[in-house]
C-alpha cells in the first residue's frame, strides 16, 4: 500500500463492480475497506495489483472484462440497492443471472424507460459526467401548453431556487386534449431536472420516459426487460473510457 504511487483504492473498488467510487469513499469511512489486513480511514490511498484488498472482510473480485446492459425501467421502482422506506427497487427486479451490477445515473420512482446498467462503476461515473456530451432524450407528457417563449428560455439555461440550468432542448411533438408530449433533450442529468424545469413554467408532467441515453436506445425492449449491449458496439461507444476487454465471443475466429 502506498500514498504516492498507483491507483486510488475507491477508484480499484469500482473498477472491481462492487459500487461506486462515491460509494466506496462512504465504505472507506465505514470502516468496510481493508489494504493488507489494515483498515482504511481515508481514501486518500493508493494501491497496486500486489496489494490484498478485502470489503467487508470478503476479497476483491477479480476485474471482469466491462460489460453494460439496457433495461427498461417501469415507473414504481427506486433506482437504488436498498430503500429505507422498504419500497421496490431496479435491483431487486433484475433477473438473478446478472452479475453485480450499478446504474448509470437514476430515474426517479415515477419515470420509465432506458437505464444503462454496468459492472463497472468508474464507467458509470465517466458517462454520466457532462463533459462526455452525451444527450439524454426523453419523452415527456405535460399538463397545458408549451409556448416558443418558454422554449426560448429553456434553451438559454435558467436558475430554479437558486439551481443553474444549463440550456434544453424541446420539441413539440403532439396534443391530446389538455395535454402535451414533447421530446426533451439534455446533457446535465441534475436531480429531477425535467420535472424542476417544468413546474418551474406552471407545468406538471404527468409521464416521463427516458427514450436514449447517449448513442444507446431504449427501442422496442419491453417493460422490465434486459438486454447486453454486444461487445463490439460497446468498445465503438466507450473503448476511450474503459479499460475495455471483448468478450472472446466477439472475437474474430483465426482461419
Amino acid at each position: 500500500m502506498s500514498t504516492q504511487k498507483g491507483e486510488r483504492i475507491a477508484k480499484v473498488i469500482a473498477r472491481a463492480g462492487i459500487c461506486s467510487r462515491r460509494e466506496a469513499e462512504r465504505y472507506i469511512e465505514q470502516g468496510r475497506i481493508a489494504v493488507n489486513g489494515q483498515v482504511l480511514t481515508s481514501p486518500a490511498v493508493t494501491v497496486s495489483p500486489e496489494d490484498k484488498i478485502t470489503v467487508d472482510q470478503k476479497p476483491l473480485p477479480a476485474k471482469e472484462r466491462t460489460r453494460v446492459w439496457r433495461y427498461h425501467k417501469p415507473a414504481g421502482l427506486i433506482t437504488s440497492h436498498k430503500d429505507p422506506e422498504g419500497r421496490p427497487t431496479v435491483f431487486d427486479s433484475l433477473p438473478d443471472t446478472l452479475p453485480r451490477v450499478i446504474s448509470v445515473g437514476r430515474l426517479d420512482l415515477n419515470s420509465e424507460g432506458l437505464l444503462l446498467l454496468t459492472n463497472d462503476g468508474e464507467l458509470a461515473r465517466r458517462i454520466e459526467l457532462p463533459s462526455t456530451g452525451w444527450v439524454r432524450r426523453y419523452r415527456v407528457r405535460i399538463h397545458g401548453d408549451m409556448t416558443p417563449e418558454i422554449m426560448t428560455k429553456l434553451a438559454q439555461g435558467v436558475v430554479v431556487e437558486g439551481v443553474r440550468y444549463a440550456g434544453v432542448q424541446l420539441v413539440v411533438d403532439k396534443k391530446q386534449g389538455t395535454n402535451t408530449w414533447l421530446t426533451v433533450s439534455l446533457k446535465e442529468g441534475k436531480n429531477r431536472e425535467i420535472r424542476k424545469l417544468m413546474e418551474f413554467f406552471g407545468f406538471k408532467v404527468t409521464r416521463l420516459i427516458r427514450v436514449s441515453y447517449g448513442p444507446f436506445q431504449l427501442g422496442t425492449l419491453p417493460k422490465g426487460g434486459v438486454d447486453e449491449i454486444n461487445a463490439k458496439i460497446l468498445h465503438e461507444q466507450i473503448g476511450k473510457m474503459a479499460d475495455f476487454t471483448p468478450s472472446p465471443r466477439h472475437e474474430k475466429k483465426k482461419k
